[in-house]
């Protein structure tokens, strides 16, 4: 078994042998790609085409690490996973949940073949780069390196337009931020949403009651816009995790 204190370099160097990735760093863990199948790999069962692996918002990282719990509660993992703080990618949260989840696989895993790379159906093992804040940020939803754009905009230009410019980029960031922010709040309040239908559609399942209502809000919850791709599970694999289905 893993000693507590497994260095960072020897937990990369395992997490990248199970998985066939190439993960440079503990913080990469954070989207839950990686522990979804670390599980996988134990087990065999969890829903791998529903796992982003190249994760690079919050949201999908949260999507990750609803899988994760779901996993958890099918196989009775007691163990509380702190989503809130690993989906940050702070190196020290998730270096502990990392040192962890190697403990309880050198445990848990019986030695038989596994095909991470098949199992993933090709997703790339490579998180994307978290979206970071500030003029990064900007960059990112630009295409633009933010010394690259105050290069091209500064130069022959007068003090008087690259005060306008700086202020400009300044504006767009705050207004990124504020919009940002608002996407969060509202994606909380439809999670809360979710999380009370489906306590409610399970208890009236057991009941053997159906509620049109209920039906009517999940159909709502789930659908999709063009541009928007839901991957489809494998035969067999909705059933993996219990009886709560994905909803990612």
């Amino acid at each position: 078994m893993a000693a507590h204190g497994e260095s960072r370099t020897e937990l990369l160097q395992w997490l990248n042998d199970v998985l066939h990735i190439n993960y440079t760093k503990v913080e990469q863990c954070g989207t839950g790609a990686a522990y979804c199948q670390i599980m996988d790999s134990i087990y065999g069962d969890v829903p791998m085409t529903r796992v982003k692996m190249n994760a690079k918002h919050e949201y999908e990282y949260l999507a990750n690490f609803k899988i994760l719990q779901n996993v958890f509660k099918a196989k009775k993992i007691d163990k509380p996973i702190p989503v809130d703080k690993l989906v940050k990618c702070k190196m020290q949260d998730n270096l502990e949940f990392l040192q962890w989840t190697r403990r309880y696989w050198d445990q848990m895993y019986g030695g038989q073949p596994y095909d991470a790379v098949a199992r993933r159906k090709g997703q790339p093992g490579e998180p994307a780069a978290p979206i970071s804040t500030g003029s990064n940020r900007l960059a990112s939803a630009s295409g633009m390196r933010p010394a690259a754009r105050t290069g091209s905009a500064a130069r022959g230009a007068s003090p008087e337009i690259v005060l306008q410019l700086q202020a400009q980029v300044r504006e767009a960031q705050t207004n990124m931020e504020g919009l940002e922010k608002e996407r969060d709040f509202y994606f909380g309040k439809l999670r809360d949403i979710e999380i009370l239908v489906q306590q409610q559609s399970e208890v009236l399942l057991a009941e053997g009651k159906e509620d049109e209502t209920l039906k009517e809000i999940q159909k709502i919850l789930y659908s999709t816009e063009d541009g928007f791709e839901v991957p489809e599970a494998v035969e067999g694999e909705s059933e993996v995790v219990g009886d709560e289905e994905e909803t990612f």
